[in-house]
C-alpha cells in the first residue's frame, strides 16, 4: 500500500479528473514525479467506477482504491445493503474480503467481523479504509481464510461464515461449478460446520441453481438479488443439519423500491392456469427470470400464463406485479398480411418470448426501428399459435 498519494494535492488531482480519460491522462506529464503515474491514474479511474456504485466510499476522505478490476468485482452498495438485512448476529467472518463493501453493512448487523484477505496490499488498503469510514468493530486479516479460522479458541463457533468464492482461471466456459472456484466450498463444507453453523455463499448469477444444489446441503434459502433489472448476485444460505423446504427468494433493487417474490422449491402443489391474451400482459423482473417460478407467479398472483414455455402472463384486471407492466392495444397473427398492414416501416421496442425468430431479424425483416413508446411482444399462445402483442408501457 503506497500511502503517498494521500498526500492533499494528490487526493484533490485524483478528485479533479474523475470520469477523465485515462487513455488521455496517460499521455500527460506525471505532475507529481515523486509517485508513480501508473498508481495516480488506477486510482482516478477506480474513484470513476465507485462513484455510483460505491458513494460512500466516493464520498470519503483519503480513501485508498486497489485495481480498478477489484472495484468492479465488488459488491455495489445497493446490494451489500440488502444482504445484510438477510441475517444477524454477534459474530462474522468473511473469508473472502476483497474490498470489504460487503463486510462494512455486516459491521452494522454484527458486533464483530473478521475480514480475511490473503492480498496483503488489499487487506492493507480495506484496513485503512475502515478507519476512514469510522468502521470500529471489523478486524481485518491478511492470511488465509483457513488459518484464521484455525486459530480462533478451541470451542469457538462464529454465528455466520460469509463466503465468495472467485472463479479460477482454469475454470473456462459459462457453465462453472462451485467446485471450480476459490476456496472450494462444496469439499470444504464439513471443515466450516466445525466454525459455524450457518454459512452464507455468495455465487455469480451464471451459477445454475440446480447445480449449486448438487453440490450444497442443508440449504434453506436461496436469495436471487437484481438490480434495476439485472442480476447481480446468487446467494445459498445454508445452515448446519437443516433438511426443510428450500425457499428461494428473488428481490430486484429499483431506486424507489424493491420487488421481492418468494416461493418454495418444488412444490408439487402448484398448478398454473392459461388464458389468451386479455387486457394486461406482465413481464416478470430479471430476478424471477432466473429462479424459474414461473408456474408459481400464475398461482400466487392469479394471472393466467399465455404459454407454458413462454413466461408471460395475462389478467383482464390491472395488478401491482414485480415486473413490467403493459395494457394490450392489439393482438395480431405472426402472418404476412398482419405485419405488412400493422408493423412494417414503424418504430417499436421488441422483446421475443418462446418465439422462433431473433429480435434482429424481425427487425431486419419487417424494417422496425427501435425505440419509441410502441411495445412489441413476439410470443406463441396456448394454442402454439404465433402471435404478436402491440402493447404500451404502464408507468
Amino acid at each position: 500500500m503506497n500511502t503517498s498519494i494521500l498526500h492533499q494535492n494528490i487526493q484533490d488531482f485524483i478528485s479533479q479528473n474523475v470520469g477523465a480519460p485515462i487513455a488521455k491522462l496517460a499521455f500527460q506529464k506525471n505532475p507529481f514525479p515523486e509517485v508513480d503515474w501508473i498508481l495516480i491514474l488506477n486510482q482516478i479511474e477506480a474513484k470513476s467506477k465507485a462513484k455510483e456504485k460505491l458513494p460512500t466510499w466516493f464520498s470519503t476522505e483519503n480513501i485508498l482504491y486497489p485495481s480498478k478490476i477489484s472495484v468492479e468485482q465488488t459488491s455495489s452498495e445497493k446490494t451489500a445493503f440488502y444482504k445484510a438485512s438477510l441475517i444477524s448476529g454477534k459474530t462474522l467472518i468473511d473469508l473472502t474480503g476483497g474490498f470489504g463493501v460487503d463486510d462494512y453493512y455486516f459491521s452494522k448487523k454484527f458486533n464483530v467481523v473478521a475480514h480475511c484477505e490473503i492480498n496483503d496490499d488489499l487487506s492493507a488498503i480495506v484496513k485503512h479504509n475502515f478507519e476512514q469510514l469510522d468502521v470500529k468493530n471489523c478486524f481485518c486479516y491478511a492470511d488465509d481464510s483457513a488459518n484464521v479460522l484455525n486459530e480462533a479458541e478451541s470451542g469457538f463457533k462464529w454465528d455466520w461464515i460469509y463466503i465468495d468464492p472467485s472463479r479460477r482461471n482454469d475454470a473456462k466456459g459459462k457453465v462453472f461449478m462451485l467446485k471450480d472456484c476459490l476456496p472450494n466450498v462444496p469439499d470444504s463444507l464439513d471443515f466450516y460446520f466445525e466454525k459455524a453453523d450457518s454459512i452464507l455463499i455468495k455465487t455469480a448469477p451464471l451459477l445454475d441453481i440446480s447445480a449449486g444444489l448438487s453440490e450444497l446441503k442443508f440449504v434453506k434459502n436461496i436469495h436471487i438479488i437484481a438490480l434495476e433489472n439485472e442480476v447481480k448476485e446468487l446467494l445459498f444460505e445454508i445452515h448446519n443439519h437443516y433438511f426443510g423446504e428450500i425457499t428461494i427468494k428473488t428481490a430486484n433493487i429499483l431506486k424507489d423500491k424493491t420487488e421481492t417474490f418468494e416461493f418454495v422449491l418444488g412444490n408439487e402443489t402448484v398448478f398454473p392456469s392459461f388464458n389468451l391474451p386479455q387486457k394486461y400482459v406482465y413481464e416478470p423482473n430479471s430476478a424471477i427470470m432466473k429462479s424459474g417460478g414461473f408456474d408459481e407467479v400464475s398461482t400466487i398472483f392469479k394471472i393466467d400464463k399465455l404459454h407454458k414455455h413462454s413466461h408471460l402472463y395475462t389478467s383482464a384486471e390491472l395488478i401491482d406485479f414485480p415486473g413490467r407492466r403493459f395494457e394490450i392495444e392489439k393482438v395480431i397473427s405472426y402472418s404476412k398480411n398482419e405485419m405488412k398492414n400493422k408493423l412494417v416501416n414503424t418504430q417499436a421496442n421488441i422483446t421475443t418470448r418462446n418465439f422462433p425468430d431473433t429480435v434482429e431479424n424481425i427487425r431486419k425483416k419487417w424494417k422496425i426501428k427501435n425505440g419509441g413508446n410502441v411495445y412489441c411482444f413476439f410470443t406463441t399462445d396456448k394454442n402454439d399459435n404465433k402471435i404478436v402483442l402491440i402493447c404500451r408501457k404502464i408507468t
